[in-house]
């Protein structure tokens, strides 16, 4: 079994995130997500999350194609990485954060041979989120 791993915040799914899911998928036959923790959340977007931690890991346990979902350790983003020592690790094409810079040496430290793939975005020329809120927050000063 080839086990895909993915991270991220999840808050107001949509379809983007289902795009990003589905994507991975494709890498694996078992698709796991670890879902930020609130604190990581507001320390990586400088916000809290609407959603609550437990509110956001079962709104994606509850989509099909997730065979498993966890919530992200506290202290060390990538000890639930070792593991779970995944074959494939997908990244969003927007996950630039430290985590996602610091993977390959987590990983290599670690001793994992885990293959890491950016995936797509789900419409090249629509705004994430993040940019969209960004935005509107620009406009409403």
């Amino acid at each position: 079994m080839k086990t895909v791993l993915v991270t991220g915040t999840f808050d107001f799914l949509h379809r983007g995130h289902l795009s990003f899911l589905t994507q991975a998928k494709r890498y694996g036959d078992h698709l796991t997500v670890i879902v930020a923790r609130d604190s990581t959340v507001k320390k990586i977007k400088g916000r809290a999350s609407i959603h609550y931690e437990k509110e956001r890991l079962a709104l994606v346990k509850s989509i099909r194609i997730v065979d498993h979902a966890v919530l992200g350790d506290r202290n060390d983003p990538y000890k639930i990485i070792a593991r779970l020592r995944p074959q494939v690790i997908c990244l969003g094409y927007d996950q630039t954060h430290a985590f996602a810079r610091g993977l390959e040496s987590a990983l290599k430290h670690r001793h994992l041979t885990t293959r890491i793939v950016t995936l797509k975005p789900f419409h090249q020329k629509r705004l994430k989120s993040t940019q969209r809120s960004k935005l509107l927050a620009q406009v409403g000063t």
